[in-house]
């Protein structure tokens, strides 16, 4: 099956020869110049996955991810020359599933697109379903993997496609410590390489959307040196 990637980027040689490239992977790659008009590509196109550089004329490409996230439920990939780390905490906060390095070599930048690819279907073919219950309420907590709705005391919470899968992982294995290999896999398909820290990042977000105590956790608990631990008695 191929599957359709709008890569938002200015340099016409990088593009051309990526395009060529992920062609030989069943990935086929519209091009799409300008950030200031990515948003009609993306309506225009219907990609399943959003391929994005950082610095883009028109618009940046930060900016489209903060943008384009609420309306767009398949996976987004930063692809930049950016190696910073305000920028790859920013780019994962604002939504993106993935932040990789334009030195990345071509394969792994393959296999990488493919397994957020996976993972998109694997959700939208109803994976959580699969493993047992599709409601799990702790006390004022309510989390509906079929609707993918959650509610705190009555209030919906808004959550990204990755955060929800971060937080039913934690929550369905209440009273479990997570690793973050595990929990890496749920996320993005990839393996724990002990730097990445995007988990970190996408816990620390949901413990504020959820009202969870960044300074002392008492709903999704820090255990050192182990992972993250979901307490079904915080709520």
């Amino acid at each position: 099956m191929t599957h359709k990637i709008l890569f938002v980027e200015d340099d016409a040689e990088l593009a051309q020869l990526m395009q060529g490239f992920l062609a030989r992977h069943d990935l086929e790659v519209v091009i799409e110049p300008r950030g200031d008009t990515a948003h009609a590509a993306l309506l225009r196109e219907q990609p399943d996955l959003l391929l994005l550089d950082i610095m883009l004329p028109g618009k940046d490409g930060l900016t489209l991810c903060r943008e384009i996230r609420p309306e767009f439920a398949g996976p987004i990939v930063i692809l930049t020359s950016l190696d910073s780390d305000i920028n790859q905490i920013l780019g994962l906060e604002l939504g993106a599933n993935d932040y990789v390095l334009k030195t990345t070599p071509p394969a792994v930048l393959a296999a990488r697109l493919r397994a957020q690819l996976r993972q998109h279907e694997q959700r939208q073919g109803g994976s959580t379903e699969a493993e047992g219950e599709q409601l799990l309420v702790f006390g004022q907590l309510r989390i509906d993997a079929r609707s993918r709705e959650v509610l705190l005391a009555g209030q919906r919470i808004t959550l990204s496609t990755t955060d929800f899968d971060l937080l039913w992982q934690l929550a369905s294995h209440a009273g479990e410590v997570q690793d973050r290999d595990t929990l890496l896999r749920v996320m993005r398909g990839l393996s724990y390489d002990g730097l990445d820290r995007s988990i970190d990042i996408a816990v620390s977000r949901l413990r504020k959307k959820l009202g969870d105590d960044p300074a002392a956790p008492a709903r999704i608990k820090t255990v050192r040196n182990k992972g993250y631990l979901f307490s079904p008695a915080g709520w």
